[in-house]
């Protein structure tokens, strides 16, 4: 792999991050790219620990710094290291609709938002002469198709094998808010291996 990109929405803590250096913690907006309206990567907690040379005690010293304050600078040098290894890239909205009208203009193709914006970030941030770029899709139109059909003027239809899936029939149990309950209805539906 040459290159990594990562692609945010107007939640952009990651973006900033790579661009500055320091892990800022702002204001939850909504977005049409609702699984990116965050402001805590899980994910980059992992990345962290690498930057931080696998080094478990400074990481956590790091984070919990991070949960306290709300910031967390990592200084210049793992800020170098950090832009080494990953480019970063920000799309709003309007930006993130007119790619998903982009893509099915040039290639006949339905997009989520989750992967238009992996999709436009690809296209910003991409080294020169680089190799192709590869933009992993991160849900099916169908799973949002009001941005999809705003931002094309078509609606996704679901896959085939959910294509009946507003008329199968809903199957739930309604439990008090109580763990004992909840973990002995489980229990009683759950087969572990070697359970008697």
């Amino acid at each position: 792999v040459d290159q990594l990109i990562i692609g945010t929405n107007r939640n952009d803590i990651l973006t900033r991050f790579f661009e500055t250096g320091a892990l800022s913690m702002g204001t939850v907006e909504q977005t049409i790219s609702p699984s990116m309206d965050i402001q805590v990567s899980s994910n980059l907690e992992r990345f962290l620990f690498d930057l931080y040379g696998r080094d478990s005690s400074a990481l956590t010293a790091a984070m919990a710094e991070f949960r306290r304050d709300g910031t967390l600078a990592v200084g210049d040098n793992l800020h170098r290291t950090a832009q080494e290894a990953i480019s970063a890239s920000r799309l709003d909205d309007a930006g993130t609709m007119q790619e998903m009208k982009q893509v099915l203009m040039s290639t006949g193709e339905l997009i989520d938002p989750h992967t238009a914006i992996g999709v436009a970030a690809g296209r910003a941030m991409a080294r020169e002469n680089s190799a192709p770029i590869v933009a992993q899709a991160a849900a099916h139109p169908a799973k949002f198709p009001d941005a999809v059909e705003q931002a094309t003027g078509r609606r996704p239809a679901l896959p085939p094998h959910l294509s009946d899936l507003y008329e199968r029939t809903e199957r739930f149990d309604v439990l008090p808010n109580n763990l004992a309950t909840l973990q002995d209805h489980i229990r009683g539906r759950v087969s572990l291996p070697g359970a008697a």
